[in-house]
């Protein structure tokens, strides 16, 4: 390893090390420069900012993960309408398993996604996530309701609350650090609670 390279990945893993322990707002870059053993003008030829520092640790993961979630969604709708009540499961637990797996190779990353992210651009991220779902749901609705199915109407305030509710029981794995086959197993159930729930409520 070069020693630029070397330089780099010691300022990468003080500022992993700083942002868990204090969140992004608490984090003090000299605390991160000096576990690095690097100067502040030798951090700001890799970083521009403390902020720019976050953006490296988390934002491929980001990208990749709500990619992933937002291609799920899209391969739901693609399919022919009389298939999708069927399939309102199994496509969100292949990704569900996915994000499962994906998350366990990048822990330290969703920690900080999860849990550290108050005053980055990242702060909102699984708001974007509840966002992504809950336009999906009412495009499924308008599906069901084409094709001669009474749909109850839920209130919009039910509605959020209910999404919100599906991805803070999700990512609770991350944020208690449950082992990977804990998780498995719990994120399943949990797709099958809701998945019925949902069901129940939309009168199918």
């Amino acid at each position: 390893m070069d020693d630029t390279l070397h330089t780099q990945q010691r300022i990468l893993q003080a500022g992993m090390q700083e942002f868990l322990q204090k969140g992004f707002r608490a984090a003090s870059l000299r605390n991160i420069v000096r576990e690095a053993g690097v100067t502040t003008g030798a951090f700001y030829g890799y970083y521009k900012s403390k902020a720019a520092l976050f953006d490296a640790l988390v934002g491929e993961q980001a990208h990749v993960f709500l990619g992933r979630f937002r291609q799920a969604q899209d391969a739901f709708a693609e399919l022919p309408p009389s298939e999708q009540p069927g399939q309102m499961g199994e496509i969100s637990g292949q990704c569900i398993d996915w994000m499962v797996d994906y998350i366990y190779e990048h822990f330290d990353a969703f920690k900080l996604l999860l849990c550290c992210a108050e005053g980055t651009e990242y702060e909102h991220f699984v708001d974007e996530m509840v966002e992504i779902e809950t336009t999906a749901t009412h495009a499924f609705m308008d599906v069901l309701a084409d094709m001669g199915h009474t749909v109850r109407p839920i209130e919009p305030q039910l509605e959020h609350i209910l999404v919100s509710g599906l991805f803070s029981s999700f990512f609770e794995i991350v944020i208690h650090d449950m082992p990977k086959e804990q998780s498995l197993r719990y994120v399943r159930e949990l797709r099958e609670f809701y998945t019925a729930g949902w069901t129940k409520i939309m009168g199918l």
